[in-house]
């Protein structure tokens, strides 16, 4: 009870008064001056220690927190709450002023309660600012929007409490808003010379670059206002905008003289298109920024140290421009845009963004506002000062505009403007540009279902002109180079229409201009390529759009400028004459020549297929049946190379609708033709090799392996025809094993042609086959003819001899017949007795003598059996002595080849016991009796002991010999050895031969008669004694 003793007493005289109704009186001027003398005692943030300051950088993830981050945290607490005291403590008061009269009576001023709030509240602003300032001096300008200006939640938390709070007080009681505060404080602490106002007088914060540093701060500021009281984020909030004070900003940015670099003017005008996303609608900064850069058009706005980063957004095509534009009126802003996107780029954003905004709030009046600003800057003088930069800069600029405002009028005054360049002042490069930006407003066209027409013809006629000055110039490359780099262009900027058009009704046909019909003759190598790529897409988007409209698939949704399907058909129409007339004599004209680009054949059957779909639009050359007409030219020519015509087929062979419109013309033999050119290009797979090749490789190191793989392809397509599949099925052979291979799958195929046709029973149905087998070979002869003038490659003449041997076996009952004969009597005349092996005096090449021996057994099997089977005498005869020619010609020929006698060819077909078998034997005795046994005068057989040993071999391969064949050869046998003294030939192993036959005649007595018998035994007696 003794603290009693320091109150003071109760003065009596004052009964009417409460005892602490004074005190209550003098509590709000005690507060205002204990809050005063509060902060005068904590002082400023910024004045705190660094390593204090630095305790906000620590993650708020963070489970402990050290001592430096609780005191920094505390002295938060402080300043707001102070702050938040003396809001409402003028609150309660009902906004009286309260005076605090200790301090007035001490200093002389009057210190209120509103003098206090203004100073406080500046000098935290101020401190807030100096932490962002140090936090900025860090920031690299590109990655300035993903950057906050704050290191905690905490001091965001504080900013938004301060926006909530001015602002509120703003509206209660009329004082200054959040932006105010803002823009008084960073005026003062970034100029030299304080202004006196009522914001008190701040030092100045160091800071390298302010005016950055200011864009910064008041973009995230304002990103700030979408938070609500409850601390949640509201897009749809109404924001309070800043635009007078960053207009100011944007003129000091924009001001030559102020020497703000491009890295800097990037960042500026970054952070002015997102306070243009989240602020009202402002013409005036677009206004500002246009007069900044028509007067600096030329300049290309790179940063030197961005290397490569900086050209990310050159555009390469009229697609890649047209698609740049979109995304300038795209409402995507990702921070990274300040690398691929240079400041007049920035412009361009924030001119359409803000277009379309105020589009939608009031119509077409921002056009009318900014139009005239902006055509007024351009002029016949302008244009002619415009560099390539400049060009391309102003392109960008109309197609921004014609994508938002009014395209027609813009693209009119684009081309009225384009029209004041010389045509002698402007570069290559610039008419390029000029092209490219061209299309790109015709895509814009397309976009909005305009038709192309106003557009497409001058720049077709530009093109016409550059496409017979290149056709002229063909030796002069320098030229031509410069001239393929605007034809390119727009043969690029073409293809990018119609594959961006859905429907082709725009009058896309005015662009296939007769230009191509002068291109395509001047272009050479990857030129030619690049055209009949072109040529190929344009072909697949016509067909595409041309089946679309016949399925009823409309034409897109009801609008202004909306078509029926009939004059969508009329443009179809058009296109598809102009690709006849333009393209079709050309690729006519190439069909012949040795080594075509792959290209015109994928090419050839694209026009195929539309001559499928849009007949009546073919030359007259292809009429009545274009159809068949460009499958005889490309597909069953035999003088079309293989390369083009397996990879035309490739694309036609299991094409239904193709099939079906040859069948109903009644051309059923379609399918035979398919397989004549298969079987073709399979012979002549090396057609393109050098001769010189005497070695035989792998097919695939010595065929172009594309080529290679298009063979395959085409015969798995080839394997799925109907008439093919029933020739296996027939046969019972498994096609699948041979799909893969090629010349594997032609020998099959042959050997099921002859299987199939030795099943059938009536004579018709074989009558028909034959006919069918020779549609299957062609002229078979003509198509090897080249290896045989060429005598090489080897590989080729292998090839050639094993095919064409495994036909004469297979189809050996098709090769008896009449109709095949004369095929037969043309296979052996070129192939196995040309003039060069009745010439004694020539000698066959090592390479087709090998291919003749590895192959000779199946001819000779072959024409034995047509030899036996052969119905008329005279045919007979004349077969036989083929037969015994061929023998003649190369028993003697490869006797000298082998070192085993064994291997001879004439012996491996010496196997079986079938007729033809006999036939072939007994032929080749009466052949070595009549040419190798006989005495020339007084010489001996030549190689008689080589003769003596095939005999030997010849007569223990034979499973049944007749007595026939024994009085043909053993006494010219008996006579060589009896008078010939060469130790060769007196070797046992040939004296062997005649005790063979006496061994024969002893099991087979009842074949010979008694005279045989007598002189066989005398001549053998005669031998043994001599």
């Amino acid at each position: 009870m003794n603290f009693f003793r320091y109150l003071e007493p109760h003065e009596t005289e004052d009964e009417l008064f409460h005892p602490y109704e004074k005190q209550e009186a003098q509590l709000p001027s005690l507060i205002v001056e204990e809050l005063y003398s509060l902060m005068l005692h904590i002082g400023h943030l910024y004045d705190l220690p660094a390593c204090i300051l630095e305790g906000n950088t620590i993650l708020p993830q963070a489970k402990l927190f050290p001592p430096s981050w609780h005191l920094l945290h505390l002295y938060i607490d402080i300043h707001w709450s102070v702050l938040e005291i003396q809001h409402l403590l003028g609150e309660k008061m009902q906004r009286q002023t309260i005076y605090a009269h200790r301090f007035t009576n001490l200093t002389g001023e009057n210190l209120t309660n509103i003098s206090l709030f203004e100073d406080h509240c500046g000098n935290l602003l101020y401190d807030l600012i100096s932490l962002s300032v140090k936090r900025y001096s860090k920031v690299r300008l590109s990655e300035a929007l993903t950057t906050h200006h704050y290191t905690c939640t905490c001091i965001k938390e504080l900013w938004v409490l301060l926006i909530h709070l001015l602002d509120h007080r703003n509206k209660a009681s009329l004082t200054e808003s959040f932006w105010n505060w803002l823009n008084k404080i960073l005026k003062k602490v970034f100029k030299k010379n304080n202004d006196t106002d009522s914001v008190p007088a701040f030092e100045s914060i160091p800071c390298k670059d302010p005016l950055s540093f200011s864009w910064w701060i008041i973009t995230h500021l304002a990103s700030l206002y979408h938070i609500d009281r409850n601390g949640y984020t509201d897009e749809k909030k109404p924001v309070d905008s800043n635009w007078p004070y960053v207009e100011d900003l944007l003129k000091q940015s924009v001001n030559n003289q102020a020497g703000v670099l491009e890295e800097q003017l990037r960042m500026h005008l970054q952070c002015c298109l997102t306070l243009s996303h989240i602020w009202d609608v402002n013409l005036t900064i677009v206004t500002i920024v246009w007069e900044h850069y028509s007067k600096n058009l030329n300049n290309p706005f790179t940063i030197p140290w961005f290397g490569l980063k900086g050209l990310a957004n050159i555009s390469k095509t009229p697609l890649s421009m047209y698609e740049l534009i979109k995304s300038y009126c795209s409402d995507i802003h990702t921070p990274d845009m300040y690398i691929s996107c240079n400041s007049f780029q920035f412009f361009l954003h924030i001119l359409a963004h803000i277009m379309r905004k105020a589009g939608k709030m009031n119509g077409v009046h921002p056009w009318k506002q900014i139009k005239g600003r902006i055509y007024s800057k351009f002029h016949q003088k302008r244009m002619c000062e415009l560099t390539e930069v400049g060009l391309q800069n102003f392109l960008s600029l109309f197609l921004v505009l014609a994508a938002l405002a009014e395209t027609e009028d813009v693209a009119s005054r684009m081309m009225e403007l384009l029209r004041f360049l010389s045509p002698t002042s402007t570069s290559v490069t610039q008419k390029a540009l000029i092209w490219k930006g061209y299309f790109a407003f015709i895509l814009t066209y397309i976009d909005k279902s305009m038709d192309i027409r106003v557009l497409a013809e001058p720049l077709s006629v530009a093109f016409c002109e550059k496409a017979k000055e290149f056709l002229v110039a063909r030796n002069d490359l320098v030229q031509k180079q410069n001239l393929w780099m605007l034809l390119s262009m727009y043969v690029d900027g073409v293809q990018e229409v119609f594959e961006s058009s859905l429907y082709l009704n725009l009058s896309e046909e005015k662009l296939m201009c007769d230009g191509f019909s002068m291109l395509l003759p001047g272009c050479r190598g990857a030129e030619l390529t690049a055209v009949l790529n072109f040529l190929q897409a344009v072909l697949f988007r016509l067909r595409t759009a041309h089946e679309q409209l016949n399925q009823g698939l409309g034409l897109g949704n009801p609008g202004p400028n909306a078509q029926p399907s009939s004059v969508a058909k009329e443009h179809h129409l058009a296109v598809a004459k102009a690709l006849w007339r333009n393209f079709f004599p050309y690729l006519k004209s190439q069909r012949m020549v040795k080594t075509p680009p792959p290209q015109l054949a994928d090419t050839a059957a694209g026009l195929t297929l539309l001559a499928l779909d849009l007949p009546s639009t073919c030359t007259s050359d292809l009429q009545p049946q274009p159809i068949i007409s460009m499958m005889q030219l490309f597909g069953w020519d035999d003088m079309v190379c293989p390369q083009l015509v397996s990879r035309y087929l490739t694309h036609l062979i299991q094409n239904s609708a193709l099939a079906e419109a040859l069948t109903g013309m009644g051309h059923s033999s379609y399918q035979s033709l398919f397989i004549q050119s298969w079987f073709r290009c399979i012979l002549q797979m090396f057609i393109n090799q050098p001769p010189e090749t005497l070695i035989r490789t792998d097919a695939d190191q010595t065929t172009n392996k594309a080529f290679m793989e298009q063979l395959t392809e085409l015969t798995r397509l080839i394997f799925k025809l109907p008439e093919v599949i029933t020739i296996f099925s027939k046969s019972h052979f498994d096609e699948s094993v041979c799909k893969q291979d090629a010349k594997e799958a032609v020998f099959r195929f042959i050997e099921a042609v002859g299987k199939n046709y030795i099943e059938l029973q009536h004579l018709s149905e074989k009558s028909v086959m034959v006919t069918k087998a020779l549609v299957y070979l062609g002229d078979i002869l003509k198509y090897v003819k080249p290896y045989l003038i060429k005598k090489g490659p080897a590989e080729g003449l292998h090839l050639t001899y094993k095919i064409i041997g495994c036909l004469v076996k297979s189809w050996a009952a098709i090769l008896a017949t009449s109709k095949a004969q004369p095929l037969l009597f043309r296979i052996i005349d070129c192939l196995l007795l040309p003039h060069a092996v009745l010439q004694q005096d020539k000698e066959l090449p090592a390479v087709m003598l090998a291919a003749i021996r590895e192959n000779l057994p199946f001819f000779l099997q072959g024409l034995s059996f047509i030899c036996c089977h052969c119905q008329s005498q005279s045919q007979s005869a004349y077969l036989n002595q083929l037969l015994r020619d061929v023998i003649r010609q190369y028993l003697g020929r490869f006797l000298f080849l082998s070192s085993r006698v064994g291997h001879h060819p004439i012996l491996l077909a010496l196997c079986g016991c079938a007729p033809e078998a006999i036939h072939l034997h007994k032929t080749s005795v009466q052949v070595i009796s009549e040419n190798y046994l006989q005495f020339k005068g007084n010489a001996p057989p030549s190689r008689l002991g080589s003769v003596l040993a095939f005999s030997l071999e010849a007569l223990q391969r034979t499973k049944s010999i007749e007595i026939c064949d024994v009085e043909t050869l053993l006494p010219s046998v008996l006579k060589c050895l009896i008078l010939v003294n060469e130790p060769q030939v007196k070797n046992s192993r040939y004296t062997d031969l005649t005790t063979y036959w006496i061994v024969w005649l002893t099991n087979n007595a009842n074949q010979c008669s008694r005279k045989q018998k007598q002189s066989l035994l005398s001549d053998h007696l005669k031998l043994q004694q001599h």
